[in-house]
């Protein structure tokens, strides 16, 4: 993820608003898949999202879920239905931080994701290097989709984690 700051000048602290640019960012997904054989990787086409850390929440992400796409048309309709995303009752993805360890070029942030009118606690781990006036952000996390809501599986073979 790239962000851009236009205040900002070399140097300066990570003071203000800084807007991520869906020209140079990306939002993935990778989904362990039948049993773990298979990994489905895609990514989010239409997202939104900003840095502040003077507010609360300091980092938000808004997706459009509709804009799901892994590279096969039947599986992203499949994962925007209602067994999955159900994007066109719930258009969309958020994550709202709720706390922010930021240690020199890492940090930790914890915060919600909200999917399918569900939320859940979750953790991102990630790494902020400047790029001449602009920051590039990387972080990672997980979310159990039976929890959001998620629950299709086919013929039954992945039974529900308990």
């Amino acid at each position: 993820m790239h962000t851009t700051n236009p205040k900002h000048r070399s140097g300066e602290t990570l003071d203000g608003r800084w807007q991520l640019d869906p020209r140079r960012s990306s939002v993935e997904f990778r989904v362990g898949n039948f049993w773990g054989v298979t990994t489905v990787k895609g990514h989010f086409h239409d997202y939104q999202g900003w840095l502040d850390l003077s507010a609360d929440p300091a980092i938000e992400l808004t997706i459009d879920a509709a804009s799901l796409q892994t590279g096969n048309r039947r599986r992203d309709q499949h994962l925007r239905s209602p067994a999955f995303f159900a994007a066109e009752t719930h258009p969309r993805v958020r994550f709202a931080s709720n706390a922010l360890d930021l240690r020199g070029d890492t940090f930790k942030v914890q915060g919600r994701l909200f999917v399918r009118e569900q939320s859940i606690p979750v953790e991102l781990d990630g790494r902020i290097r400047r790029a001449g006036t602009d920051l590039e952000i990387e972080a990672a996390t997980s979310a159990p989709h039976r929890e959001l809501g998620m629950t299709w599986s086919p013929l039954g073979m992945i039974p529900p984690r308990s």
